[in-house]
């Protein structure tokens, strides 16, 4: 991750009026009923409470600010908090969105009902491509957050298909990396790295197969999608296992993306890669050299477990090493409602505001796979 001060995200907009709406009044709009309480096994409140928190920090940031009264949208902070906060609304007995979670949605619509207007977080002052590579990025994320808003809600909205016919035109056509799109690389894993571009088509396809109405089988979009599903294909063996569980988690309701041998060699290499404690360890998912040389970390995290999980989960099988990983999950959630995992790129204070960027992420998951146990 990396800005201009340390953190790269690339942009949606917001509501000049909404930001100021929530900046004079830092509360829930959510309503909690007095029957909502705690999970047995796991603390969903706290959980809620320290996503909302971060997610309320992170739209406050300076370095987060971004022209005509946008916000950076961040693949560690704002993504996960979008892909999961909606999944504990009943369960907490909400009665609507939270005023972050409001905020956060307004700007990701705003930005794509706009999107000709708007300009890609880096311009080629930056480096060459980067503006490009930004503005596909981009238009990843946007589709991927608004997918799995309207996959809950059961309806494919039109802001929605905007966003996807955003995507599909600047999806690549031709070369090695025809079904792919740009994407940001500051070499800096897992999500601004030279494989991370593989990442993000992805979890494309897992919001694509979520979607309600067969949009994916659409006439016009079917072509694109077959040309995304033939992309995955063509590079998986290349991949680190991070990437390859995106695919295993997609897998689920997209039949082709794994054969039958890759699914049962990738569900082998995973269980030789669980932990004794029953979790998994992202830097041995992620083989990158860390930047400043220090040890690497040997105990497992939120990251990697939550992912393994949840794609285990979808995708069936590895029963006693699904078992292990979820009572992992159970037993490492921290005091403030998280679960923690550390950069693969550099030594960070994990008390401090970006040295928790890390812990964003670990928690979107961590939850994702917790509740999908229910």
């Amino acid at each position: 991750m990396r800005s201009f001060a340390l953190v790269s995200c690339v942009l949606v907009a917001g509501s000049v009026a909404g930001f100021g709406v929530w900046r004079a009044t830092p509360v829930f709009v959510a309503a909690k009923t007095p029957s909502a309480a705690p999970s047995r096994h796991w603390d969903v409140e706290a959980a809620a409470d320290y996503m909302d928190s971060r997610e309320l920090w992170w739209q406050g940031w300076p370095p987060a600010q971004k022209d005509q009264g946008t916000i950076c949208v961040s693949c560690h902070t704002v993504v996960p908090y979008a892909m999961v906060r909606p999944a504990l609304r009943h369960e907490l007995g909400e009665s609507g969105m939270t005023a972050p979670e409001l905020v956060m949605l307004g700007s990701v619509e705003k930005r794509v009902g706009h999107w000709s207007e708007m300009k890609p977080f880096y311009s080629e002052a930056v480096g060459v491509g980067k503006s490009m590579e930004s503005h596909a990025t981009e238009a990843v994320l946007n589709a991927v957050i608004l997918a799995s808003y309207d996959a809950r809600r059961g309806q494919l909205r039109p802001i929605t298909r905007k966003a996807l016919d955003a995507v599909w035109a600047l999806q690549e056509t031709t070369g090695e990396n025809a079904g792919g799109w740009k994407w940001q690389d500051f070499h800096e894993s897992p999500w601004e790295a030279a494989e991370s571009g593989y990442q993000g088509a992805a979890l494309l396809m897992v919001a694509l197969g979520d979607l309600p109405g067969g949009y994916a089988e659409e006439p016009g979009t079917r072509e694109r999608t077959e040309l995304l599903r033939k992309y995955l294909r063509r590079h998986y063996a290349a991949q680190p296992m991070m990437n390859q569980l995106y695919v295993l988690w997609a897998s689920a309701k997209s039949p082709g993306l794994l054969t039958d041998s890759e699914r049962k060699t990738l569900v082998a290499s995973l269980q030789k890669m669980q932990q004794g404690d029953g979790g998994w360890r992202l830097s041995s998912m992620d083989k990158r050299k860390r930047l400043d040389d220090s040890p690497e970390p040997m105990e497992s995290d939120g990251v990697a477990t939550g992912l393994a999980v949840l794609a285990l989960e979808r995708s069936g099988g590895g029963e006693e090493m699904l078992k292990r990983g979820l009572t992992w999950l159970e037993e490492h959630q921290g005091k403030d409602g998280n679960w923690s995992a550390s950069s693969l790129n550099e030594r960070r204070d994990p008390k401090s505001d970006v040295g928790r960027f890390m812990n964003d992420a670990a928690t979107g998951y961590a939850v994702l796979a917790l509740e999908q146990a229910r």
